[in-house]
């Protein structure tokens, strides 16, 4: 059994050392509770648990917590994949619910897979989802200050289960400040994809991952043969010509993990089968 999940980025510019030691701990802490969880719970089970998880704490930006866009509103997207049966659902720039993965969860059964919009929010009203409001203290302050966010926030979890079943989820608030109905990674399969064969989940600025179409990319060049580290090591270099800003953790279904960033530093925490690793 796998799991790795990932909060983001770090910047040490502007994130004290405290803040690092507060995500530190609630990652491994987060990754205590899916791990315990995966022990008798599949992959795609586990996957939504755990990102709610993340999704709760307000330290990193997805449900409570996230960034605020330029018309005062919060639009949260989110993305859940099977690797099992290769269906993908996800829920685009969806307002007023506490966990945008867990309508990404409901649209699994559906005929239409993705949502966005007011036609999303109206799916999770209609599901009985009740209202809530994500925003905090802080990312209002944030807000009014109109302080430049540096667009790196997304939450993810991949996960291997005891069956040998992969699945990846990934749930953002945005970048924040950005123009309402901008449309990131999160809720596509260049931010989130996974299938028999690897699982894969990333963050940074949504614009470049989509433009390398990393996380479909690497799936596939593992499904083709490649190790997953040649796999993250090439689509990564791919992306140096534009300078593309991104990170992502990967488990393939061999019990192999990584994680690459192409600036540092990505958030991340992981159980390798042995023992917990955690970002420095």
């Amino acid at each position: 059994m796998r799991i790795l999940i990932h909060g983001g980025f770090f910047s040490e510019s502007s994130q004290s050392k405290e803040t690092k030691e507060k995500k530190q701990k609630a990652l491994l802490n987060i990754l205590d509770l899916g791990k315990s969880y995966l022990k008798n719970h599949s992959a795609i089970e586990t996957v939504i648990y755990t990102a709610t998880l993340l999704e709760d704490d307000p330290l990193f930006n997805a449900g409570t917590g996230s960034q605020i866009q330029s018309d005062g509103k919060i639009r949260m997207s989110a993305a859940l994949m099977n690797g099992l049966d290769q269906k993908f659902s996800g829920v685009i720039n969806v307002e007023n619910v506490k966990n945008p993965i867990i309508i990404a969860q409901m649209l699994m059964k559906e005929e239409d897979r993705v949502l966005g919009g007011a036609g999303a929010s109206q799916y999770a009203e209609n599901a009985g989802l009740p209202f809530y409001s994500t925003e905090t203290p802080e990312r209002k302050q944030e807000f009014l200050a109109k302080k430049e966010s540096s667009g790196t926030g997304t939450i993810g979890c991949v996960v291997l289960d005891s069956q040998g079943r992969l699945a990846a989820a990934t749930s953002t608030g945005g970048k924040g400040f950005e123009i309402p109905g901008r449309i990131s990674d999160s809720a596509t399969i260049a931010g989130n994809y996974a299938n028999e064969y690897c699982a894969i989940s990333c963050t940074g600025v949504g614009e470049d991952i989509v433009s390398a179409g990393l996380a479909t990319k690497i799936v596939t060049r593992v499904t083709d043969g490649m190790s997953l580290k040649d796999a993250f090591n090439k689509s990564f270099k791919e992306m140096q010509s534009h300078d593309g800003f991104a990170g992502a953790i990967g488990v393939t279904k061999n019990g192999d993990i990584y994680f690459q960033e192409s600036h540092p530093n990505i958030v991340f925490a992981a159980f390798n089968g042995i023992e917990n690793i955690v970002f420095s």
